[in-house]
């Protein structure tokens, strides 16, 4: 199954002569980098539910929190493993 994941997203630059906007996105302990494409009004800080490398809808940060808390409980976060997952609670 291929899940979205929420992450903060804590950095954005233009990459391709301003073409194309990428995102460092904070998901627990871990960082990966995220087109902006489909949700070009995200801005730092924001929490961005993230597919495949491709944020594709911004949520509200309780609501980020709940998911990925739930993610976690289900195991469904191994990818990001080891990272302390002990997560969005510190950002």
């Amino acid at each position: 199954m291929c899940l979205a994941i929420p992450g903060k997203i804590k950095t954005i630059e233009s990459q391709m002569d301003g073409m194309l906007r990428m995102a460092k996105v904070q998901f627990g302990g871990i960082t990966k980098e995220a087109s902006l494409e489909m949700v070009p009004q995200a801005k730092e800080g924001d929490y961005v539910l993230v597919h495949v490398g491709v944020a594709i809808s911004i949520v509200n940060e309780e609501e980020a929190k709940k998911t990925f808390e739930f993610l976690k409980e289900a195991g469904e976060l191994d990818e990001l493993e080891p990272a302390s997952i002990n997560q969005l609670k510190d950002q």
